[in-house]
């Protein structure tokens, strides 16, 4: 922690006003981990922009971007232990807090946006009360795009599967790819391209905008628009803070949230259509057989079980939602 506290740097410090009655032109710095390009960068520079209107500018929120201000398994902690006051993380990042954040990271069960729409109206008072125990107040949450296979050469059941070296990146993705008998490898985000041109890897999942955004054809040739599952990204905020704030000053961040929550997932519905268009342009974009989907929702059968194991009575009732 005082490793954490030290990275903060005497300049945030004395940049922002935070933890003290609010007062006219209170300011607000807020961590988050995504390049500006990114649509849930967008669509919270537009939510530090309405609050801003509606405060008369009583509350200005500055916006640091691509993990700038702290790196991206900092930025929960740093909220909670009041070094920034506003901060986005990767829901799914904090499995190892409570399982239950990574209910949206089990896959081949919310494989649409209207299921990753129930898992949350399930998922979120439980979310909620475990941030607060932390001192923490969830304002809102967007998906990404559904995940989807990268594969260099075509299959049609999950037993074509066996044998590929599959790029994992945490223990989800590693426990799907030991079920379907791929061989898990773990490979940096950077090194992917190279990874696919060497042999290394013959395959990974993410999303078809991340696909856009890496040019993901430059190295590998078939994209299999499955929607594993939809991970959220959440904007949380300091309890000290926000009760600081005048409750006029509150009910605008909480409504701006509630704008920017769905605005986030119009974006992102968007942001898929669109990636999966231009993914098509420049490589294949195959649709997967019935028999397929069968064998990856088997799969997340399993994984849905051990996960419903280790949450309790709380994974249950999510689970029940979706179903």
């Amino acid at each position: 922690m005082k490793s954490l506290k030290a990275a903060a740097g005497s300049a945030l410090i004395a940049s922002m006003v935070f933890a003290v009655p609010a007062s006219a032109q209170t300011r607000w710095d807020m961590a988050t981990p995504y390049p500006d390009a990114e649509f849930h960068t967008k669509n919270i520079r537009q939510f530090a922009e309405d609050v801003a209107t509606a405060t008369d500018g009583d509350l200005e929120i500055t916006v640091h971007s691509g993990q700038s201000l702290f790196k991206h398994p900092e930025i929960k902690r740093s909220v909670q232990y009041q070094l920034v006051p506003l901060g986005e993380v990767l829901m799914g990042n904090l499995y190892n807090e409570d399982p239950l954040f990574g209910a949206d990271n089990i896959p081949f069960i919310a494989t649409s946006y209207d299921k990753a729409k129930a898992l949350w109206d399930a998922q979120r008072p439980m979310i909620e009360e475990k941030l607060a125990a932390d001192g923490i107040r969830l304002l809102f949450a967007v998906p990404w795009p559904g995940q989807g296979f990268y594969l260099t050469d075509a299959i049609e059941t999950a037993d074509d599967l066996k044998g590929v070296r599959f790029r994992t990146y945490n223990a989800t993705t590693a426990r799907m790819a030991e079920l379907l008998g791929m061989v898990p490898t773990t490979v940096e985000a950077v090194e992917i391209p190279q990874a696919f041109s060497t042999g290394i890897v013959d395959g990974m999942v993410t999303s078809a905008a991340t696909g856009v955004r890496t040019k993901a054809w430059d190295f590998t040739d078939n994209f299999y628009d499955i929607n594993a599952w939809l991970p959220k990204n959440m904007i949380i905020v300091n309890e000290s803070a926000f009760s600081s704030l005048p409750e006029e000053t509150q009910a605008a961040v909480l409504e701006a949230a509630k704008t920017a929550e769905t605005r986030g997932w119009e974006m992102s519905q968007a942001e898929s259509t669109s990636a999966v268009e231009t993914l098509a342009e420049n490589m294949n974009v195959i649709e997967p057989t019935d028999t397929l989907m069968s064998g990856l929702q088997a799969v997340g059968e399993e994984m849905a079980t051990e996960w419903a194991e280790a949450s309790g009575d709380e994974g249950k009732t999510v689970l029940d939602a979706i179903k």
